[in-house]
């Protein structure tokens, strides 16, 4: 992979959830883990990578913090969220996971070779997806040859 431009960046998103602590329940049967320091009654930060959280507040708690009005995923997109998982047998592990646990498909499944996906939708509405990319793709090797004129 390439260097990144701002080494020790941290991104954080904050979604609104209907109730925090059916969310907290339904990501931690996906295998997501939680910090308790920055959780509480009215919010969860569910930790989905080394530098990437996502704070499931709760509807009244976003408003909050919005100076916009809070839109609703069951109508409406307001964004797609996207993380990657080590195998390509952890796709259908996760997917699985949240539909079991009360998630509802968006996509099946899109297998590229290089590239394996699946989409639903969580308890709120919100689009998730689950992403593996094959190593060799993302490999210096492979950006020095995309990168070679041809």
């Amino acid at each position: 992979m390439t260097t990144p431009a701002h080494p020790g960046r941290a991104f954080f998103v904050t979604m609104p959830v209907a109730d925090v602590q059916r969310s907290r329940a339904f990501f931690a049967a996906l295998g997501f883990g939680f910090d308790e320091g920055f959780s509480g009654e009215g919010a969860a930060c569910m930790l989905v990578g080394e530098q990437a959280t996502v704070m499931l507040g709760s509807r009244e708690q976003f408003a909050e913090l919005s100076k916009l009005p809070t839109g609703d995923p069951r109508t409406h997109a307001l964004a797609l969220y996207c993380f990657s998982v080590p195998t390509r047998e952890d796709v259908d592990r996760v997917a699985d996971a949240a539909l079991a646990a009360g998630a509802v498909e968006a996509d099946g499944l899109e297998d590229l070779g290089f590239m394996v996906t699946r989409s639903f939708f969580d308890l709120d509405g919100h689009g998730w997806q689950v992403m593996w990319v094959d190593p060799a793709m993302t490999s210096p090797a492979s950006e020095e040859s995309a990168a070679a004129p041809a």
